[in-house]
């Protein structure tokens, strides 16, 4: 059989040796929507040994055009992200072990992806995660690969663990502009660069060249044709709680609280239950036929509609709340629905 590698191992940086370093490597991907969909693509052509992917989302239409593994049958079935990603990487290559969790991507399970790979993939869309990935990044010894993009920039860099500054050192001077793709939008081709930088990235990370990794942050506006790089290297903060010389770590301290957020681009709030609380699908079916209200379950989830408002109830007890930003307002309904 043709070696399927063949013309990568031709790379001289790679090599044969590269190669089966990649095969023998863990590779974690937080977040399974533009970015880390593309991600997940680029590293199981590759040949990584083994992907563990983490969403917490499904497939919807507005979706399709910038987050490649999915279909539009995927959609119309409303097919969990790392479902359908599964099914999609299997097909493209079936010797990429694939280990999926459909959940939020909360400290807990950062860190236990964390103490089993090689290296993190930002696929994310929001600080508070990066900052679980950044400290289980400093804890676990190992990098991760941050990228963003918005309109039609992308913005890429590697955090090698006591290697220069952190993420979190570089809080008080990351560009915010409050633009989100929520606002302006974003185009595919952005995304497409962001996650090949990052999986080049990786590729050097797991083949032992470390020396190319890159040193700066990168910049890169396809639309208006602009590329910025930033030395990041003097911004290493001495008190950093992640990465100074009294390390607390403190994203990966969760409090047991009922948590909401606004999820990004989505008009959309997600709920998480407090520990302990167990809130399961039955229970969501015995509500919704109590108070007689349009339903739809799959294995995955039950989505009913209560007064003007969609709700989906995943199987291990998070919520969506549709067509909503108000937090207070989703409390409220789900404290009237399953309190």
């Amino acid at each position: 059989m043709e070696n399927r590698y063949k013309k990568q191992q031709l790379f001289r940086p790679i090599g044969a040796r590269g190669q089966t370093s990649i095969a023998g490597s863990t590779v974690a991907i937080i977040g399974c929507g533009a970015l880390g969909s593309a991600a997940a693509d680029l590293l199981a052509r590759a040949g990584v040994g083994t992907l563990l992917i983490i969403d917490r989302d499904y497939v919807e239409m507005s979706n399709l055009h910038r987050q490649s593994l999915y279909t539009e049958k995927d959609a119309c079935d409303m097919i969990p992200k790392v479902v359908a990603a599964k099914k999609r990487l299997a097909e493209v290559n079936s010797d990429v072990k694939v280990e999926v969790w459909m959940d939020h991507a909360d400290a807990a399970l950062i860190e236990k992806l964390a103490a089993t790979s090689d290296i993190l993939v930002d696929g994310t869309d929001n600080f508070e995660t990066r900052l679980a990935i950044n400290d289980a990044s400093l804890k676990y010894g190992i990098p991760w690969v941050y990228a963003a993009c918005i309109g039609g920039s992308s913005v890429i860099m590697p955090f090698v663990p006591d290697d220069g500054a952190c993420f979190r050192c570089l809080l008080p001077v990351l560009p915010s502009s409050g633009e989100t793709c929520d606002t302006v939008g974003v185009i595919a081709p952005a995304v497409q660069i962001a996650a090949s930088y990052q999986c080049a990235e990786v590729m050097k990370w797991l083949t032992g060249n470390r020396d190319a990794l890159r040193k700066e942050l990168l910049r890169i506006d396809a639309w208006m044709n602009e590329q910025n790089q930033f030395g990041l290297r003097k911004m290493k903060r001495p008190d950093c709680p992640s990465c100074g010389k009294e390390r607390t770590y403190p994203s990966l301290n969760q409090s047991q609280e009922t948590k909401a957020a606004v999820l990004c681009g989505r008009d959309t709030i997600q709920l998480t239950p407090a520990a302990g609380r167990q809130l399961t699908l039955d229970d969501g079916e015995r509500i919704a036929q109590q108070l007689d209200l349009t339903r739809k379950r799959t294995p995955y989830f039950l989505q009913m509609m209560y007064e003007d408002s969609r709700i989906v109830l995943f199987a291990n007890g998070r919520l969506f709340f549709h067509d909503m930003q108000d937090v207070n307002k989703a409390m409220k309904l789900y404290n009237q629905l399953f309190s």
